[in-house]
């Protein structure tokens, strides 16, 4: 995978945002800095949705919501796995569970 670059400061993207709603064109912008005239429309998009212009998405707060809680459930599933596993073994050391026999 080729590497990733840092994301661009947040005053940058606010800058660049003013810019297109004063007039300027993504592409334009594009030329002038780094980022791409894709990702110019997508701050543009994204500030909308932040602002209530759009309701076409989800608000920033509420993506870093949804992004906090589901690495919260990865890492709640990741435990649950080591105590269920953990449980097995203890269970099996300590003869809580009876072997299966071939009394039926």
């Amino acid at each position: 995978m080729p590497p990733t670059r840092p994301p661009y400061p947040p005053e940058l993207k606010r800058q660049i945002v003013e810019l297109v709603r004063a007039g300027r064109s993504p592409s334009e912008l594009a030329k002038e800095f780094e980022p791409t005239a894709q990702t110019i429309q997508n701050w543009v998009r994204q500030a909308d949705r932040d602002e209530g212009l759009r309701s076409d998405g989800l608000k920033s707060d509420e993506r870093e919501e949804l992004r906090r809680l589901r690495r919260e459930n990865k890492q709640l599933r990741i435990e649950r796995e080591i105590l269920s596993k953990a449980a097995a073994w203890f269970a099996a050391e300590t003869d809580a569970i009876p072997n299966k026999s071939s009394r039926s």
